[in-house]
């Protein structure tokens, strides 16, 4: 199963990196460039308030029926054309209530019509994750990584050319942006659609309302789980832009430096995808997940704090490189979310366990939690230190998220710090050291010695798991 893990990985993480990376920097970041930062912290702000609720078009879904098909595959057929139906009932009720609190909030006409299409893609998107939910499960892991980087690729094509190429006689507008968002991702679902009734057959939508009800209240732990990770994650953009008088302005300098930490935190995410089905099925055989989750960590854990320290000793340079305006704001932010990766890094990987687990009372109470500080220290921080105070925010609450969830995944599954635990703090005083050491040199050269010493350090931590990875292949061949 590591080996498997491994292998889908690598190929999962080559494609990402050689597409994300030019979406994020390369078209993302010219589209704001363009518009300006007041322009894309509106729609940035928009964004996640669509992106928060979004769970009303799942409601833990997605994850139910990943875990499900993961463990039984012959379900496909049967809950595939009902979870459908459920889906779309759900879409109706979400554009509801996204429109109905976008108007308790006071947005303008102007910014409710870009809710309307930016909830429009939220479905659209929520669907492709629930179609390579079902790909997933069925263990097609190089297919659903393919459908992973489908509507970025679509996107760079698209955007590029008018952002590029393409003579305005206009200034780029913020909604052609998201009209090609639009584009990228019903041509993604489609795909994914033809593939799952290749695999699945034909189907009719099926309105069992008996079987809906009984996966509804399956899949509503996960929901409850998803909206309290998407608020503490995602809220302190909705209460910059609301909150202040420059609410536009701060949110969009924000976005410049949150948009590094969601590129990486991608990165971080791909892990989930491909850990969910892995540990589903390995404790439903009562295998030891323990090897797996601590290859995974020290896969995962090194590499972010590595990013952790050069974003920390070269902020200003990297924001300066990147953007047109707001460095100097934006590198103090940046320098403070950087760092936040780790945390987050690591809740994908004991917080899916947990998911696969079905420890979903426990990752609730500590969602709920990290929501109730999360809040709190937003009303408290942002009208003083605008978008600094979100940035603080958002380092404490994911590590307290992330601290609480290793205290459950040790109680639960018996963990105990080993020496795998020793080798990440010492290869992260290393990485820290290099990091102060090349300090005074320039980006391209600090930041390059930083980044190779993190990846040296995570090859050489992982020649015990390459080991055993060996043997294992060793065992297939004899037993074969």
């Amino acid at each position: 199963m590591q080996r498997k893990f491994l292998s889908n990985l690598a190929f999962l993480l080559f494609l990402n990196l050689l597409v994300k990376p030019f979406w994020i920097f390369g078209i993302d970041r010219a589209v704001q460039n363009e518009v300006g930062a007041e322009m894309y912290g509106s729609y940035f702000a928009l964004f996640n308030f669509a992106f928060i609720l979004n769970v009303f078009l799942d409601l833990g879904i997605s994850n139910f029926n990943n875990r499900n098909v993961s463990q039984h595959e012959h379900l496909l057929g049967k809950y595939f054309p009902r979870i459908v139906a459920l889906r779309l009932l759900l879409a109706v009720g979400y554009f509801i209530i996204c429109l109905a609190v976008g108007i308790i909030m006071d947005y303008s006409e102007h910014q409710l019509r870009m809710l309307a299409l930016l909830c429009f893609n939220q479905f659209i998107l929520s669907s492709i994750l629930f179609l390579r939910s079902n790909i997933a499960g069925l263990q097609l892991f190089k297919m659903d990584s393919l459908i992973s980087v489908m509507d970025r690729l679509l996107m760079i094509i698209s955007c590029g050319w008018v952002l590029f190429f393409m003579e305005r006689a206009v200034p780029f507008r913020i909604e052609w942006f998201i009209y090609m968002q639009t584009f990228a991702y019903v041509s993604t679902a489609l795909f994914a659609l033809v593939l799952i009734l290749k695999k699945g057959g034909p189907f009719i939508i099926k309105w069992n309302w008996a079987m809906l009800i009984l996966i509804l209240k399956q899949s509503l732990p996960f929901a409850l789980l998803i909206l309290l990770m998407s608020i503490y994650g995602r809220v302190d953009s909705v209460l910059l832009e609301r909150l202040l008088v420059d609410g536009k302005q701060q949110t969009g300098i924000y976005a410049q430096a949150f948009r590094l930490l969601d590129a990486s935190n991608m990165i971080a995410y791909l892990f989930a995808v491909l850990l969910l089905p892995m540990f589903s099925r390995m404790l439903k055989l009562k295998e030891d997940v323990g090897p797996l989750v601590q290859m995974a960590s020290k896969l995962i854990l090194i590499p972010a704090f590595s990013l952790g320290v050069v974003c920390w000793f070269y902020a200003t340079d990297l924001m300066s490189l990147l953007y047109d305006n707001h460095a100097v704001e934006s590198g103090r932010i940046l320098s403070l979310l950087m760092f936040s990766l780790i945390p987050m890094s690591g809740a994908y990987i004991i917080g899916t366990l947990l998911t696969a687990n079905g420890s979903l009372k426990y990752l609730n109470t500590i969602a709920l939690t990290s929501v109730i500080f999360s809040l709190s220290l937003n009303f408290i921080l942002i009208p003083k230190l605008g978008a600094y105070g979100a940035a603080l925010t958002c380092l404490f609450t994911q590590s307290i998220a992330f601290v609480l969830q290793i205290i459950l995944a040790m109680k639960l599954f018996n963990f105990r710090p080993n020496k795998n635990t020793f080798i990440i703090i010492a290869v992260s005083f290393l990485i820290l050291a290099t990091g102060f050491f090349t300090s005074t040199y320039s980006v391209l050269i600090g930041g390059l010695l930083t980044l190779g010493t993190g990846g040296v350090l995570t090859v050489l931590a992982l020649i015990p798991d390459i080991q055993l990875i060996r043997k294992l292949r060793e065992n297939t061949v004899q037993n074969n």
